[in-house]
């Protein structure tokens, strides 16, 4: 089957019927993402993956975001942790871990952030040290995506005192293997089944997984599909509220005529799908140029543009409904929240200025 039309089924047959349930056991949907077929997107063949290529994936996470984004984001840091093992792991994370990612019998989280150090990843100091027996990891993580529940995180540490990134390294940190805690599991405007939280870390054993010297260069590449997600699951809140809007509009009448009858709506939502336009353009965009030099512009330019419109179209679609978008029995004030997640994971929007202000000014000496 088609991955997209993969992702579509999954979202029609378990995540619209059973998205209240999981909110109020505020439990992870484990056995249900296990079984969505969508937990080797990127994995190479020989280890059970789709081995899809950017673009492809991305038509999966347009999908995945109709259905709720948190959970779309969720699967995507999953599969970076599965793309990332199966790619470049080697010896133990790759025999004991890969093929478990890749069939979602293993979920695996991904840790870079630290209560004291977000935007500026230099600034961590996890620390990784080589012992006789391998390397240990202490110190304290934030912002971990499936904290406590993912059975493997990739976790980036320092591995020496001197400043910037040339020490930094990413290792694989397995959740029952000793020297791991999670303190504080957030609590968040929605999607109490989701955990995100911080991460304690106590002379913990891990597998060294990129060396030093080329941990945040691993961890940017990771972040960049990533954030090429977001992008997709945003295009798919965003597309999803329209045609909520649409139909709400199409189905009620004010003052004699249907509300999508009334010039002001119309321009409201003309506007919106001409952001949706360009969104899924951004993205595309970007998807073609992963792993290239042009990526990470490509990529910054689609997630600043991205959750920013699909914040402006739960709103102006929200409001199409008057008082009833307000309402649990729609959608739309649970898109609203989760557009403002969307916007702050995985490199904020402000972030994406900073990426794409910088190419200007590269730009601008050459000129």
């Amino acid at each position: 089957m088609d991955p997209a039309a993969l992702a579509a089924g999954f979202v029609r047959e378990q995540v619209r019927p059973r998205l209240e349930e999981w909110e109020a056991s505020a439990r992870y949907p484990r056995e249900a993402v296990r079984a969505s077929g969508l937990t080797g997107l990127f994995a190479p063949a020989g280890t059970g993956g789709l081995d899809l290529s950017y673009p492809d994936g991305m038509a999966v996470f347009e999908e995945l975001g109709r259905g709720d984004a948190a959970l779309a984001f969720s699967i995507s840091m999953h599969n970076a942790v599965a793309a990332a093992v199966t790619r470049a792991g080697t010896g133990d994370p790759l025999e004991r871990w890969g093929a478990r990612l890749v069939r979602g019998d293993a979920l695996g989280g991904f840790s870079l952030t630290e209560p004291h150090a977000g935007s500026d990843a230099t600034a961590i100091t996890t620390r990784a040290t080589e012992m006789s027996d391998g390397w240990r990891v202490t110190g304290r993580k934030a912002w971990v995506s499936l904290a406590g529940e993912a059975d493997l995180f990739l976790v980036v540490c320092k591995t020496s005192d001197e400043p910037g990134h040339r020490d930094m390294a990413m290792l694989a940190v397995e959740r029952e293997g000793g020297g791991v805690s999670f303190p504080a599991i957030y609590r968040k405007a929605r999607a109490a089944f989701l955990p995100i939280g911080e991460m304690a870390l106590e002379d913990a054993p891990a597998h060294l997984l990129a060396p030093p010297g080329q941990g945040l260069r691993a961890a940017l590449g990771a972040i960049d599909v990533a954030r090429c997600d977001i992008a997709a699951i945003a295009n798919g809140l965003h597309a999803e509220a329209l045609e909520h809007a649409l139909r709400y509009g199409r189905d009620r009448k004010v003052f004699g005529r249907r509300v999508i009858d009334h010039q002001g709506i119309q321009w409201a939502l003309a506007d919106i799908e001409t952001d949706l336009v360009a969104g899924r353009l951004l993205t595309r965009a970007a998807a073609e140029r992963l792993g290239t030099p042009e990526g990470p512009v490509a990529v910054a330019h689609a997630k600043r543009f991205c959750p920013d419109a699909a914040l402006r179209a739960a709103i102006v679609c929200s409001e199409v409904l008057g008082a009833y978008g307000w309402l649990e029995d729609h959608p739309l004030a649970r898109f609203i929240d989760l557009a403002k997640m969307l916007q702050v994971v995985d490199g904020t929007t402000e972030i994406q200025r900073v990426v794409i202000a910088r190419d200007l000014l590269k730009r601008a000496e050459t000129l």
